[in-house]
């Protein structure tokens, strides 16, 4: 009887319900039968019906049978109020699968096919972020997927989503966009949307803009206008090189805002980056007449670019040079810090003093200071550039233990692996590798590519054949190609030798003398005249 089966699979779905949905009453379901799709295994008949009417408890069977007809799956999807973080990955693809779009080949716009598509989905800050990462090639589309988060009242715009958004548009230098986004939603702006717009306009070399956004930000967008937010835009000025409108910027708003030491260490920075020195010290000695005294930051960016500039220049300088600016630091009572440290190795690593740079990496404890990661890191891979693997082996176990092993990602061996095999250390690239898995760093593409290059430009094809396959089976999308063999590791045909003549024997010997004297002899004999006649 299979009513009665399908009567029993639907008794036993129902006991795993939730009390909630049990409680329901059964008139309620009757009232939709039209909401059954396709997701029934058995799509019930009229004569599933009349059959359960024919049998006893007619009024109990057709509630049950009634009963799965509810479209369940909306039911829970709809009662949650966050989408399941398993889910954020799969929402984001499909959001920007929508919003890569060709919008003329669409017959609706993007926030109506998002209404309809997604009307059930709770967006979040995560989801918004994949979303927009995941789409790099929507260009203003993300206006309307802005549009759709703002009409949705699943979701309210916050100062870090609104900081997504100007980002996107800020890195595609869509500043018109950028601008029309933070009026839309000017009362979720803050520090954040602040950040992520004066960086985008100054590396995109519109120093002017920053500095106009700043004078504006407080009528136009609701920003506070302080000396934090001061501080943000000059800092971001003096790290890209634009310390002459930060500095103008500061001395223009000097009655408003009174700078302090940080921002006065910001512009000598700024002076810095730029390469110009002159201008770093004649603002130094402003600092010293005004009453400030300069930090460690602003004597490492002088440092950094009296080193810098003597490795352009004269690299037999740079130590000199440099201990001016450390008897200096000395003089006026400002105390190395590891950043010092890490200034003074990095520019002897530059110029391939590698052994001075570890002297000086070993004499960091008698200024009571200790490496970080960025210090092993620099002398790691200075060391793999001398060809001191053994050394940068030990470096690395040294940054381990020192509790920085947590910053040897996969970028970071990645920069390993291609100095080693830029000095032909393949060997110890592989061994590189190995440690590099065993650290949880799960390589990619570029890894693969680079040692399979590699090996086969050592003509070691079965080693790179096996990579390939272990890159297979771990699900990497490497491509085969068509690598060149270094002439070097070409196997040389091996030259055919010469046969070496054997010794005569006496009997040979004799043989070929009694060879040569009959022919001797019969060159005295007299030819015939017919055989001397010329032939005509």
């Amino acid at each position: 009887m299979p009513p009665l089966q399908s009567l029993q699979l639907r008794r036993l779905i129902l006991r795993n319900l939730s009390s909630s949905s049990s409680r329901i009453s059964s008139s309620s379901f009757i009232q939709k039968p039209h909401l059954v799709t396709s997701s029934e295994p058995t799509p019930l008949t009229s004569s599933h019906f009349r059959h359960c009417q024919a049998t006893s408890s007619s009024a109990s069977r057709s509630h049950f049978l009634s009963l799965p007809q509810t479209p369940l799956s909306r039911t829970f999807s709809s009662s949650s109020s966050e989408t399941p973080v398993d889910d954020h990955d799969q929402i984001a693809r499909s959001l920007s699968s929508e919003l890569v779009k060709d919008p003329e080949s669409e017959p609706l716009p993007i926030g109506s096919r998002l209404n309809l598509n997604f009307s059930h989905v709770v967006p979040t800050a995560p989801v918004v972020l994949a979303a927009l990462n995941l789409s790099p090639e929507a260009g203003r589309t993300v206006l309307g997927f802005n549009d759709w988060l703002i009409s949705n009242p699943k979701f309210e715009h916050s100062d870090e989503t609104l900081s997504f958004f100007v980002d996107y548009l800020g890195r595609r230098k869509d500043f018109k966009a950028v601008h029309d986004v933070i009026v839309g939603s000017r009362a979720a702006a803050g520090p954040k949307t602040l950040a992520s717009a004066v960086d985008r306009l100054v590396r995109a070399g519109r120093a002017t803009q920053a500095v106009a956004f700043f004078e504006r930000m407080e009528r136009d967008y609701g920003l506070k206008r302080d000396k934090e937010s001061l501080r943000l835009v000059v800092e971001e000025l003096c790290e890209n090189g634009y310390a002459n409108y930060a500095e103008k910027m500061v001395k223009s708003l000097a009655n408003e805002f009174f700078p302090d030491e940080r921002i006065c260490d910001s512009l000598i920075k700024g002076w810095c980056v730029d390469g110009k020195l002159e201008e770093a010290r004649r603002l130094a000695g402003e600092m010293y007449r005004g009453g400030f005294e300069l930090g460690p930051m602003a004597y490492n960016a002088i440092l950094d670019c009296v080193c810098r500039l003597c490795r352009e220049k004269d690299p037999f300088r740079l130590h000199s040079e440099a201990e001016k600016v450390l008897l200096d630091m000395d003089m006026y009572g400002v105390p190395r810090n590891v950043e010092t440290f890490n200034v003074l190795i990095n520019n002897l690593c530059k110029i391939r003093k590698t052994e001075d740079a570890t002297k000086v990496f070993d004499r960091m404890g008698e200024w009571g200071c200790y490496p970080n990661a960025e210090t092993f890191l620099i002398l790691t891979k200075s060391l793999y550039q001398a060809a001191r693997v053994a050394e940068g082996d030990e470096m690395i176990d040294r940054m381990k233990s020192a509790g920085y092993g947590g910053s040897l990602d996969r970028k970071e061996y990645y920069s390993f692996l291609k100095i080693l095999c830029g000095i032909e250390r393949i060997d110890h690239a592989l061994s590189v590798f190995d440690k590099m898995k065993k650290d949880g760093c799960e390589p990619g593409i570029k890894t693969y590519d680079l040692l399979m290059g590699k090996l086969c430009a050592h003509n070691r094809i079965d080693k790179a054949n096996a990579l390939f396959n272990e890159a297979l089976r771990k699900g990497i999308p490497v491509e085969p190609k068509a690598y060149q063999v270094d002439p070097r590791y070409l196997k040389k045909p091996k030259a055919v030798k010469k046969k070496e003549k054997k010794r005569e024997t006496l009997p040979e010997k004799m043989a070929r003398k009694r060879r040569r004297l009959k022919q001797i002899r019969l060159s005295f004999v007299k030819k015939s005249k017919r055989m001397m006649r010329r032939a005509f």
